[in-house]
């Protein structure tokens, strides 16, 4: 097992070089691709690369189905440029940072919805008790003025 370091290592090399290497693969049912991380295992052996297409389902899904076709030719490329003794296998996963990032947006819309309607519903209504419980009371006259500043003096 290596080093947590050497690991992440590689695995920004893999995601470098099968970013480089996608632009050369020549299938056409190869969309949009833009290669957003990958992740290797410990022993080096297996590799993840999370990817993301422009386009609708069908354009995704051909993708997927270039990237499975092409992945003998990209694990090749890559054990050689990384130089390690065994070629880490590549599995490719879809990465859906658009509908996470809609998912997101569309959960802050609700919450500031949430904090509008409690603003609207606070507006003008008055706190059940004093607004400041913790006011102090004014003395009432001068000689209990004198005795509250001679206890703060000391």
């Amino acid at each position: 097992m290596s080093d947590p370091a050497k690991t992440r290592r590689h695995a920004e090399r893999v995601r470098e070089l099968v970013a480089s290497l996608v632009r050369e693969i020549k299938d056409p049912r190869l969309g949009m691709v833009t290669v957003t991380d990958a992740r290797i295992t410990g022993d080096l052996r297996e590799a993840t690369v999370y990817y993301t297409v422009l386009g609708d389902t069908a354009e995704q899904s051909s993708t997927a189905a270039a990237l499975e076709s092409a992945k003998g030719m990209l694990r090749s490329r890559v054990g050689h440029a990384l130089g390690l003794r065994h070629s880490p296998s590549l599995a490719f996963v879809l990465d859906n940072v658009q509908d996470h990032a809609k998912e997101i947006d569309d959960l802050l819309a609700a919450a500031r919805h949430r904090d509008e309607e409690v603003q609207r519903l606070a507006a003008g209504k008055k706190y059940a008790g004093d607004p400041d419980p913790y006011k102090s009371e004014e003395p009432e006259d001068e000689d209990e003025a004198e005795r509250v500043g001679a206890r703060e003096d000391l």
